[in-house]
């Protein structure tokens, strides 16, 4: 079983920086690929970022590609998302979730191949 605790949400001003934490325990040696989700009010969850943590391979939605990145620290079982150059459509509340195993390319930023998720931290970015 695996458990993970986000950190790091906040408010910031357009054009501003957070830097979002997610904490990993239990069987984390088995979590094959971690990711940063966000569901705003009235939308449906996206993903934003994923990283294999087999190989640090990262892959990055269209709209978040330039500005987020995605790290992970392996002696700390943590997987931080950067995010600059924040925008209003940034506002959401960001999950972290964990995949065990393998997992097809066409299904990386689809929730439903995620079984592990933290309670979410909020970010919110004014004009």
């Amino acid at each position: 079983q695996v458990q993970l605790v986000e950190s790091g949400g906040g408010s910031v001003q357009a054009g501003g920086s957070l830097r979002l934490s997610c904490a990993a325990s239990g069987y984390t040696d088995s979590s094959n690929y971690m990711a940063w989700f966000r569901q705003a009010p009235g939308k449906e969850r996206e993903g934003v970022a994923l990283i294999s943590t087999d190989y640090d391979s990262t892959y990055y939605a269209d709209s978040v590609k330039g500005r987020f990145t995605i790290a992970q620290d392996n002696a700390k079982n943590t997987v931080y998302l950067q995010m600059n150059s924040l925008k209003p459509e940034d506002t959401a509340m960001y999950y972290c979730a964990a995949h065990r195993g393998m997992m097809f390319a066409s299904r990386r930023f689809s929730s439903s191949s995620y079984s592990y998720w933290g309670q979410g931290t909020q970010v919110t970015v004014s004009s």
